[in-house]
């Protein structure tokens, strides 16, 4: 059997042939259990087998299981990874544990072959406790990795997945036969009970454990949750401190204390990689075991970290009644000037475009700099002042008030330069040279913006997004090697993303670097299939290199993902002119016209498809609309015009060539011949020798246009 396969029952059996098994419950260690398990087991055989193959994904390996640090090279350091938790002014965006995943699977795909393992049986236990982050991995995974390279068992116990897990569990895998709940082992006294469940992390399913546990004296929980921290700490495995640590400390002795801090500082570990479900599952829980009125800063804390988990993840509504919850609660001034500047951004970036205000954004911010400026401490006045004045840089921005957003961002970078010593805040002053380069970006000023890009990479060279925003505008400048070669070096330093690869793709093309951008294209969709227009671009250069065949599984699954897309219905008939099919061919080409019917491509190719069949007038008439959409496009008049030729109507040939001429990029010379021909028809013999001439000698002639 090749596929992949799906267990809904307890865990694995007798009978399952797996390499190696990983529990996957979140409860165990948070975000990435079951991979960071997965990759503890193999990295250090790759590491010393294979270094090249790890040193390719650093990041993704030290995201997911951090207790390799150390045994292997460190990944590449940016200013935010190195920056301090009260100077770290920029977060990942949401997305990244998408980049981890992709990262993840290829060097476990890499990691099988070169062991010679194939296929590497791999099972994944408990997925429907899983953490986001391994249930996206798994999926992605899932898609991606063929099963004569790794086969995967899935295995979960009946709970909910994530959508894109199930769906990818629905295409990917065969559903093997549903297995009953085993009972727990038989004998066991209530100690043993209680024991067991203590020990399994609050991750039991045993009825049994549960009744025990619930039945217990609460000093002897207590005691026995204080013991099982203890042991799991002195194990040093930092990945315990995001699941089974945290867990044991909130029911132990210390809830309020040692828990909360425990909570605290998973929120806070996590929220710096882009683990923002957990950090909302961390901040939510950490809240209920802290008192408000007598621990006001850690409940502020932790509700943020919170809440600004959910902005990240698009949750905007849900966590505006947090920071307002907050400024109800406390006249502290910092909490009043942080909460001021989330609800200043709520209303002017993240909110659905419906609720925004920048309006009321600025009211929010104009609080929050006033309270900056009476900030006793010098530096943090200072910090604070620029920090809240870039926000409001933000909202003039969203305003169109671009020169006062590059005023906001300038003088902030002068005060910092004057007021703070240069080893302080250096992420942020990064940040702001980058937001003063897409001010000069969006003014226009391509070279200023050029110098603050190259400015903030010298700041900060291994941050793959800066390089990823250079090179925009170095294409804009009309350095497209340039702007490859920046594209490049981000692709070095990050796990994969779609956006990079797309971009290049781009330049490759306009380049004539037409296997290249056919690579990238191709690596976009498999990365992220439902990307349409890369998938669209990817099947147009196939079918102008002639690769007929390498584009039909493309079509098909684009239009899989995207049902009565136009532009794919319009390519599908494009293939059945090309196979010859020509009713196959209209009745497509008319699908992608009635879905889109200013689909330009889609009228030009139905219009060559009458023509070849002898219907002129249709063809003039999905011309003439096409031209109605797009009139300075010359190759659209020049194929009017050879329709009229065909039909006879020479002086509306004329007509069609003659604008036609009139345009850039129109092929000159075969316009004048066309020209010429139908001068000659209509008995006008001065304009066809002219025509003539003026073709030969590549020379523009206006008389005929009359």
């Amino acid at each position: 059997m090749t596929a992949h396969q799906w267990r809904i029952g307890p865990a694995p059996v007798d009978g399952e042939q797996v390499d190696i098994a990983v529990d996957c419950h979140r409860g165990l260690r948070g975000p990435y259990t079951g991979l960071g398990s997965l990759l503890r087991l193999v990295v250090p055989e790759a590491y010393g087998r294979w270094p090249d193959l790890v040193q390719r994904h650093l990041t993704e390996i030290l995201s997911a299981a951090p207790e390799l640090r150390g045994a292997i090279d460190a990944a590449p350091e940016t200013l935010t990874s190195l920056a301090v938790p009260e100077e770290r002014t920029r977060i990942y965006p949401a997305n990244r544990t998408r980049r981890l995943a992709h990262g993840a699977t290829e060097f476990l795909a890499g990691y099988a072959a070169r062991a010679g393992r194939l296929p590497l049986r791999l099972a994944f236990d408990r997925v429907d406790q899983a953490d986001p982050t391994d249930q996206e991995f798994l999926a992605i995974f899932l898609r991606r990795v063929r099963p004569d390279v790794v086969r995967v068992l899935i295995g979960t116990g009946g709970g909910e997945l994530e959508p894109e897990l199930t769906a990818a569990l629905d295409r990917y895998a065969g559903r093997l036969p549903e297995l009953t709940q085993v009972a727990g082992r038989p004998g066991r006294d209530p100690e043993e009970l209680l024991r067991a469940y203590v020990d399994a992390d609050g991750t039991s399913a045993d009825p049994a454990e549960l009744a025990a546990y619930r039945q217990a004296d609460p000093q002897a929980r207590v005691a026995l949750h204080d013991a099982r921290a203890a042991l799991l700490r002195g194990r040093g495995d930092w990945s315990l401190e995001l699941g089974a640590i945290p867990w044991q400390l909130e029911r132990g002795s210390d809830p309020a204390g040692a828990g909360a801090e425990a909570l605290y500082e998973a929120a806070r570990h996590c929220g710096a990689l882009g683990y923002y479900h957990a950090v909302i599952d961390y901040g939510t829980r950490g809240r209920a075991v802290v008192d408000p009125d007598t621990q006001m800063e850690r409940f502020w804390l932790l509700s943020t970290r919170a809440s600004s988990a959910m902005v990240v993840l698009g949750r905007t509504v849900e966590a505006e009644p947090t920071y307002l919850d907050l400024r109800s609660r406390y006249a502290e001034p910092e909490l009043q000037m942080s909460t001021g500047y989330a609800l200043a951004m709520l209303y002017t970036r993240f909110h659905p475009e419906e609720l925004r205000d920048h309006h009321l954004a600025r009211g929010y911010i104009n609080n929050s700099i006033a309270i900056a400026s009476l900030l006793p401490d010098p530096q943090k006045r200072a910090f604070h002042s620029v920090f809240q004045n870039n926000g409001l840089a933000l909202i003039e921005m969203r305003l169109g008030r671009l020169p006062a957003a590059l005023r906001l961002v300038d003088d902030g970078l002068n005060r910092l330069d004057r007021e703070l010593p240069g080893d302080k805040h250096r992420l942020h002053r990064s940040v702001l040279v980058h937001n003063r380069g897409k001010a000069y970006l969006a003014l226009g000023r391509l070279e200023e913006a050029l110098t603050d890009l190259t400015k903030v990479i010298e700041l900060d060279p291994n941050y793959a997004d800066y390089y990823f925003d250079r090179a925009d505008v170095r294409r804009r400048l009309g350095d497209l090697t340039g702007a490859v070669a920046d594209c490049d070096t981000a692709i070095s330093l990050s796990p994969p993303f779609f956006e990079l690869y797309y971009n290049r793709a781009d330049l490759k093309a306009e380049l004539g670097d037409l296997a290249g951008a056919i690579a990238d294209f191709g690596y976009v969709v498999e990365l992220e299939p439902d990307q349409l227009d890369a998938r669209v671009n990817l099947i147009s250069l196939l079918l102008d290199e002639g690769s007929v065949d390498a584009v039909r599984p493309h079509v098909e699954e684009g239009l899989l993902r995207h049902p009565g897309d136009a532009r794919l219905l319009h390519l599908r008939g494009v293939l059945a002119v090309t196979d010859g099919a020509a009713a196959d061919a209209r009745r497509y080409l008319d699908e992608a016209l009635a879905a889109d019917p200013a689909l330009v491509a889609a009228l030009a190719s139905r219009a060559a498809l009458a023509f070849d069949g002898g219907d002129h007038e249709r063809a003039v008439a999905d011309l003439t609309a096409a031209i109605a959409v797009d009139a300075d496009n010359p190759d659209l008049l020049y194929n009017r015009g050879f329709v009229h030729e065909a039909a006879g109507r020479w002086a509306e040939a004329v007509a069609d060539y003659s604008r036609a001429l009139d345009m850039p990029g129109a092929d000159r010379e075969e316009l004048l011949s066309r020209r010429a021909r139908c001068h000659a028809e209509l008995g006008d013999v001065d304009a066809s020798r002219a025509d003539q001439a003026a073709g030969t000698a590549g020379q523009p002639n206006l008389a005929g246009a009359r």
